[in-house]
């Protein structure tokens, strides 16, 4: 499986003149470690940085970075500003049976080259199963891939923390060293504030300790240290028990409000008589959801309604509520009728 025991020779990095508190280099035997980032984003071009300079499972060949393809036009500048130049997509999510491939992506898997890197979502809002995320699982160890993921909102696919993170902690257990880049900024609502995290998994203690020293080096290079207001928060709220239990309340009062508003939106078309089937709405979970509709009519939408998707066709369900509810549904709906 992909692994970074190629990092073995990675040099220990002392005395960065980085704050403790970013800089967490943990002693104790531990293979998990992180270093606090601006964002996910930032989580994710630290970790696109590190594994530019120090991942080079192939000396003699660039290494390939797979990227979902609606998140390819998005993640795949990161990436690319970080180095790579040989990035590829994979398919997840049909768009004509609007749900997911799993038959394509475990094909888009097994056909990429070994060793090569593959940027994971979990949770996505197309909601892989448990068994389905096995079987990712197995290709990516047959293939030495080595897993990236990304969890930018857990808890508010399933609003459970737990069951959010199902996918990234099955792929510990089996063994895989992994990079994960965290976010903070949905999930307690810091967007002014953000929030992110870096983790790493390794398979020993001192491969962990090699790794974040040369993170906490990229982090004096580009910020030298995150701002801390953000991060204190988010302390104070997971070290206490009565916050803690509060947090978790509002990410699930949140999560069923997402649901209704899908079912809501769901009704309001099947009343219109919309044509086609919008069962993938409350199938899919989290803030975004794949709509559906065509080019044509998400620029109807634009420019006709001022309704406005992200160019990878979802929409977020959160700007949805009872007041604009009727307009979207009739928008959508018009948009649908005008081909």
């Amino acid at each position: 499986m992909g692994t970074l025991s190629v990092f073995l020779d990675v040099p220990l990095i002392k005395g960065t003149g980085i704050p403790l508190d970013v800089y967490r280099v943990d002693p104790s035997p531990q293979k998990a470690g992180g270093v606090q980032t601006i964002g996910g984003t930032g989580a994710v071009f630290i970790g696109a940085e590190f594994l530019r300079r120090w991942y080079k499972p192939n000396s003699s060949t660039s290494t390939a970075v797979y990227i979902a393809i609606p998140q390819l036009g998005s993640l795949g500048c990161i990436f690319q500003t970080a180095g790579f130049n040989d990035i590829r997509p994979y398919q997840y999510w049909d768009p004509v049976k609007l749900t997911v491939n799993i038959q394509q992506f475990l094909l888009d898997l097994q056909s990429a080259p070994e060793r090569s890197i593959v940027f994971l979502h979990a949770p996505e809002e197309t909601g892989l199963s448990p068994k389905q995320w096995g079987k990712v699982a197995t290709v990516m160890e047959k293939k030495h891939l080595f897993p990236f993921f990304d969890v930018a909102a857990q808890g508010l696919a399933s609003g459970n923390l737990d069951r959010d993170a199902w996918a990234l902690r099955h792929f510990v257990a089996r063994g895989f060293e992994l990079l994960c880049a965290q976010s903070f900024s949905k999930t307690f609502g810091l967007y002014e504030e953000r929030v992110g995290n870096l983790i790493v998994v390794t398979k020993d203690n001192e491969t962990l300790i090699r790794i974040q020293s040369q993170l906490a080096k990229q982090v004096t290079m580009i910020w030298y240290g995150p701002t801390s207001l953000g991060a204190r928060l988010i302390t104070m709220v997971l070290n206490s028990p009565a916050l803690l239990y509060e947090w978790k309340e509002n990410l699930l009062t949140l999560v069923k409000r997402i649901m209704l508003m899908r079912e809501k939106l769901k009704e309001k078309l099947r009343i219109l008589g919309t044509p086609g089937s919008w069962e993938h709405l409350t199938a899919q979970a989290g803030t975004n959801s794949f709509i559906g509709l065509l080019p044509s009519q998400v620029e109807f939408l634009e420019k006709q309604k001022h309704i406005y998707l992200l160019p990878n066709n979802q929409i977020n369900i959160c700007s949805i509520n009872s007041k604009n509810l009727d307009y979207i549904a009739q928008s959508i709906h018009e948009a649908v009728m005008s081909g």
